[in-house]
């Protein structure tokens, strides 16, 4: 497998996120999990958990990591709890698309399969041969649910502005631009916790004008994008009735084709920095 792929697994095993990930494992929760799913060598020496499990990923043949990929998706292992098991499989058969392989359930049995992965820009969705395709947002290290969420909403946002649906366009836009400063500031929260303009905040609690601010300090954002963010987010918050009748403004084509640019931009300056 891929470093990138095992690094992702990794992040699955430990668990961490708690809002996507189905449980949390501490150290010896890790050499547990290891010795449950077959491997007993693997104990946890006390060193960093993403990186120790990262590192024994590494050593693990074909039939080791089949082991291991099949003990995340396990009824046992959440107790028949069926929505940790049915996240576990979502997360990680997302994971997995990327090298070409699902697992799937026959009756409490994990199975592994090969597939044929399609990343040619459907996103689950109608196949349009004229959206551009979604960035690599993997690459950024945003957690593979997230990665779905926001391919899927790069091609909504193309398919409400082919439509003539502009304003619902720009508002997918928008939230496309936070899920990215959200996902990218979970990676450095210290770091960017560090550079909020009040300490009592915490970088969860920012909305999107304060998100941006924040991206251009760290040095995420050059300064143009930082000026045209705040101006696609104030088109952005058109989803709210007053605001617009206030503003009396209507987003057209040119709107849309301003405000994909600036989205664009934003992912390049996040991907270079």
């Amino acid at each position: 497998m891929d470093e990138g792929t095992l690094e992702h697994i990794a992040e699955f095993i430990c668990g961490d996120d708690t809002q996507n990930h189905p449980v949390y494992r501490s150290g010896p929760k890790i050499t547990q999990f290891f010795e449950q799913a077959g491997l007993p060598r693997f104990v946890h020496d006390g060193s960093t958990r993403k990186q120790w499990v990262f590192e024994r990923l590494k050593k693990c043949d074909t039939g080791q990591l089949e082991l291991v990929l099949k003990r995340l998706t396990s009824p046992v292992e959440y107790g028949g709890d069926t929505k940790k098991i049915e996240t576990g499989l979502r997360q990680l058969n997302t994971i997995l698309r990327a090298e070409n392989m699902k697992i799937r359930i026959d009756g409490v049995e994990p199975k592994l399969e090969k597939i044929t992965a399609d990343f040619s820009g459907d996103g689950g969705g109608t196949k349009d041969s004229n959206l551009i395709p979604s960035p690599d947002f993997l690459s950024l290290g945003l957690n593979p649910e997230l990665v779905e969420i926001l391919k899927n909403r790069w091609e909504e946002a193309q398919r409400c502005d082919k439509a003539g649906a502009h304003l619902s366009a720009i508002i997918m836009m928008g939230s496309i631009l936070e899920g990215l400063l959200l996902g990218v500031f979970k990676q450095y929260p210290k770091t960017v916790n560090e550079c909020l303009s009040d300490p009592s905040k915490k970088f969860s609690d920012l909305k999107l004008a304060e998100m941006i601010d924040v991206a251009h300090r760290v040095g995420l954002f050059d300064l143009d994008v930082q000026k045209f963010s705040h101006a696609l987010r104030d088109f952005r918050n058109l989803i709210h009735p007053s605001h617009q009748v206030k503003q009396k403004t209507y987003p057209d084509a040119d709107t849309c084709r301003i405000s994909w640019e600036v989205v664009q931009a934003a992912v390049n300056d996040l991907v270079s920095k």
